[in-house]
């Protein structure tokens, strides 16, 4: 398969993967009724998905010959827990219109890692093609500029877009000096979420018999969210292994475009005007970032 083809069909699979992810665990959250009692369903399902693609591939038993490595993926997958708990945090005591504003300064977040830290340099027209997209990911998701406030506790959300951005370089960092495939990290890291998950839902006393099942084909629904959670970390992974980081994350921000979709087409959503010209605006965009080489073949990086 041409290369170019197949890592524009991999950004695919990664969107459509976490779209579906995230349809599905709002609905298995407010059938449940507990954020931490969901994950852990959700990830349930994914480690059984996971744990058939490993056996029929013949990986499995090298889960348990990973020496040193076992640090940095126990590390991974305690940051993808705490993402999600000080997310859950913010909602709990915030908006969600601030939330979801402050949660995609993730992006912002990895491009200034980007060029600060890790000494990359990226183009003005990066930094533009930016902007617009997350001002267009924002009309998207609905967010009510003018009922923003900024409370104490929105700082869980900050929270929650660096432990993104940190795990995002972490993920790369353990492909790149440990060697390690996506699989592997794939696998610790849904471990020890659902572990993480399941004792705080325990310690909260989610964990109830009466929680489940409360919707018509409720466990294929969490199903699906742990096939969609098995796709995010085989496209995910390796989408961080060939791209740099900054670039995965704006890819990610077509996210909410395709998300409108399957809320229009299977959660019965309306599709109004102004998400309408939240994904004109996203896709422009997306056009200023894929035209980066073209744009900037005389230009200097700002």
């Amino acid at each position: 398969m041409n290369e170019k083809l197949k890592y524009t069909l991999m950004v695919a699979g990664m969107v459509l993967s976490w779209s579906i992810y995230y349809a599905v665990s709002k609905v298995v959250v407010g059938a449940t009724g507990s954020p931490l009692l969901a994950g852990f369903l959700l990830r349930s399902a994914a480690l059984v998905f996971l744990t058939v693609q490993l056996v029929l591939d013949g990986s499995f038993s090298r889960l348990f010959h990973q020496g040193k490595a076992v640090f940095i993926l126990v590390v991974i997958g305690v940051f993808g827990f705490l993402l999600d708990l000080f997310a859950n945090l913010g909602y709990q005591y915030g908006s969600l219109s601030t939330g979801t504003a402050l949660l995609k300064t993730d992006v912002l977040m990895v491009n200034l890692a980007t060029v600060m830290i890790y000494r990359k340099r990226l183009y003005l027209s990066d930094w533009l093609g930016t902007g617009i997209m997350l001002v267009g990911v924002l009309l998207v998701l609905g967010v009510d500029f003018g009922g923003m406030e900024l409370h104490p506790t929105d700082l869980f959300f900050l929270l929650s877009a660096a432990c993104v951005s940190i795990n995002a370089f972490i993920i790369k960092a353990a492909q790149e000096k440990y060697h390690e495939d996506a699989d592997m990290i794939s696998y610790y890291n849904n471990a020890v979420v659902l572990l993480l998950f399941g004792c705080s839902a325990l310690l909260a006393g989610d964990m109830r018999a009466d929680a489940v099942g409360t919707v018509p084909g409720f466990w294929w629904l969490v199903a699906l969210g742990g096939l969609a959670q098995t796709g995010i970390y085989f496209f995910y992974y390796r989408n961080l292994k060939h791209f740099e980081v900054w670039l995965v994350k704006l890819y990610l921000l077509l996210m909410p475009v395709v998300s409108c979709f399957i809320g229009v087409f299977f959660l019965h959503e309306e599709l109004t005007a102004k998400k309408l010209a939240g994904i004109l605006v996203v896709l422009a965009g997306a056009a200023v970032i894929l035209l980066r080489a073209r744009i900037n073949r005389e230009g200097k990086p700002g």
